[in-house]
């Protein structure tokens, strides 16, 4: 229900989304207040992401009504939706990685002197003025291809912010981004609903969504299970409503003695764009059955520090070793047929192929396993990617659907499986929760310790403290690059790791802590 400071802009009546063999959406009533953050929460393949579609005339609704202003409206397309003050901030980004930040900002809708060129200067001005807004300083000329993922998230929301929308969706806007742009971001909330904006909120950050909230709306199987203001509303309410679970399951330790050493990294270093070093002489062992958490802030050198693990960067200087053996071979395919995996932090531009199936993106890694001279068995094919389907619980009408018809969370598990396929001695893991829904996540970790119980050594990075606190057996901190702090898992506080994240330099009185055991 409307109330004075907060009118409801825009309202879904008994909406119904059907594609072929799945009911996305099933009897929706959904109102969308002005002025107010419209929070809307639910697991992977709960029908968020095609509410918010149908808003923003992506989709169009099988049956049902969306009324704007007293009257009905059927939005067909994106600009149709923008003409009427919509615009959206995706999940999966949608840039051109070819263009400059000022050029997708204002793609389709370019500045012009008087009709006739496109006025570059102004474009690039506004550019800044909408990233000062965001606090950040990115150079309106820099491609977008050659930002991280948490800087194009940015690009995205100054984007919308340049559109001047009056109903805004955010779909797991801060999915990419820091602590610090967080708290930038939020701050931006809080001016547009002080100028009458309507903000609707998906995110999988529970407590995040507390905070941030003024209504809330749960999704569960494509139906509404509680809509209310967030008015007295915890975690609790809102993982029943999700669920029908009273707490979060994140990962049931699976208790096991840890092997011998399986993976060193001595003195790596790897110099970045601007003649400084995104890594900067880390070192650090990981034992069989080990689970070895890095976290730190976005720019801190975690994913740089995989990516020369796994041999997407190979002018790095320094030495990595499996087993006591030199890695000397510095390409990916070797480093796969080594025994290493990689789940990459962008599941859409480095994990999948969207235009293939689910089928043929799990098992493209892991071809040779299924062919034997010239001929591949399908039939082992098929019934290698149906048991990982079940064992990651992955929710799929058929694996020879497309993988972009997947829900974000979905299409995570498609890239882990992938990377099993290989049968793994280590797991790298870049931020493997991105995107993904509580009931997910809890299963992607659990998956986790079972396979460190079974042998696997596994490093992943994390940028989310209740994560890498609840899951690592060891965790290593980085900051600029370098390492900071190395903690034992009796030993680690909230406190300790933020601390060490925000360092400039490792701290003087443990200058080689990162080859310390696991208690």
């Amino acid at each position: 229900m409307a109330d004075a400071a907060h009118p409801i802009g825009l309202s879904i009546r008994n909406g119904l989304k059907v594609y072929p063999g799945t009911v996305a959406l099933k009897d929706v009533d959904f109102d969308l207040h002005i002025g107010a953050v419209n929070v809307l929460v639910g697991e992977n393949g709960a029908g968020k992401s095609t509410m918010m579609k149908v808003i923003a005339g992506v989709e169009q609704l099988t049956q049902g009504t969306i009324m704007m202003e007293g009257e009905e409206r059927v939005f067909r397309s994106t600009d149709e939706a923008a003409r009427h003050g919509i615009g959206i901030v995706f999940q999966e980004l949608n840039l051109f990685p070819n263009l400059s930040v000022s050029d997708n900002i204002f793609i389709a809708r370019e500045k012009t002197r008087a009709g006739v060129d496109i006025d570059m200067a102004a474009q690039r001005e506004e550019t800044r003025r909408l990233l000062r807004r965001l606090e950040h300083d990115i150079d309106p000329d820099t491609l977008v291809g050659d930002l991280k993922v948490g800087q194009q998230q940015i690009v995205e929301i100054a984007k919308s912010l340049a559109q001047d929308a009056r109903i805004l969706i955010l779909d797991e806007p801060t999915s990419a981004l820091s602590a610090s742009e967080v708290e930038i971001l939020f701050r931006v909330i809080a001016d547009l609903k002080a100028n009458g904006v309507g903000i609707v909120y998906i995110s999988h950050r529970l407590e995040e969504l507390i905070r941030v909230g003024d209504y809330i709306t749960v999704l569960r199987d494509g139906a509404i299970t509680g809509a209310r203001s967030m008015d007295g509303v915890d975690v609790p309410w809102i993982v029943r409503n999700m669920i029908g679970e009273a707490s979060k399951d994140f990962a049931k330790e699976v208790e096991h003695d840890y092997g011998a050493e399986i993976f060193r990294a001595e003195h790596i270093s790897l110099p970045d764009k601007s003649g400084g070093l995104a890594v900067d002489d880390v070192s650090f062992s990981l034992r069989e059955g080990e689970i070895l958490g890095v976290y730190g802030l976005m720019g801190a050198g975690r994913s740089e520090l995989l990516e020369c693990i796994i041999g997407q960067q190979r002018d790095y200087a320094g030495a990595f070793f499996m087993r006591g053996e030199l890695l000397a071979k510095r390409g990916v395919s070797d480093r796969i047929a080594r025994g290493l995996a990689l789940i990459p932090e962008d599941r859409k531009q480095d994990g999948l192929v969207q235009i293939l199936s689910i089928r043929e993106n799990m098992t493209l890694s892991s071809l040779g396993a299924f062919t034997r001279g010239i001929h591949m068995s399908l039939k082992r094919e098929a019934e290698t990617v149906a048991d990982f389907v079940r064992r990651m619980t992955i929710k799929i009408a058929s694996p020879e659907h497309e993988v972009s018809s997947l829900s974000g969370g979905n299409q995570q598990k498609v890239v882990i499986s992938k990377a099993l396929m290989t049968d793994p001695k280590i797991l790298l893991m870049d931020e493997p929760s991105r995107g993904i829904d509580i009931g997910a996540k809890a299963e992607v970790f659990r998956v986790m310790r079972k396979l460190a119980a079974d042998g696997l050594g596994i490093v992943f990075v994390t940028s989310d403290l209740e994560e890498v606190m609840s899951l690592s057996d060891r965790i290593l901190v980085m900051s600029n690059g370098r390492v900071t702090g190395v903690f034992g898992k009796d030993e680690a506080t909230e406190t300790a790791l933020v601390e060490a994240s925000a360092l400039g330099h490792a701290p003087d009185h443990a200058p080689n802590t990162a080859f310390k055991e696991a208690s």
